[in-house]
């Protein structure tokens, strides 16, 4: 089962390469991405998706708190969104 990790407060000028290999020092990562805006710079977080749970989480006892480049990162399992339908509620006439 693969388990994924939100990261924050990643340095401006990490390339994905660089945050990549850091993951990747605990297990095999299926995907590891810095989120970037429409021109290309840095949002500042990103997500880390391990092939494996015990990865996962030995990756945010590890990480989280971690000086990454000139930043300290803060890593956590990934919360679902929930989808843009879920507060709906139908409207009730009063009849």
């Amino acid at each position: 089962m693969a388990k994924k990790l939100f990261v924050r407060g990643i340095d401006w000028k990490a390339t994905q390469q660089e945050f990549y290999e850091l993951f990747a020092e605990l297990g095999p990562v299926r995907e590891a991405v810095i989120i970037t805006e429409a021109g290309g710079r840095s949002k500042g977080f990103g997500f880390v998706t391990y092939e494996n749970d015990a990865d996962a989480d030995a990756a945010v006892e590890q990480f989280d708190g971690y000086q990454f480049l000139t930043r300290v990162i803060n890593v956590a399992e990934a919360q679902s969104k929930p989808a843009a339908n879920d507060n709906f509620a139908p409207h009730r006439s009063a009849a």
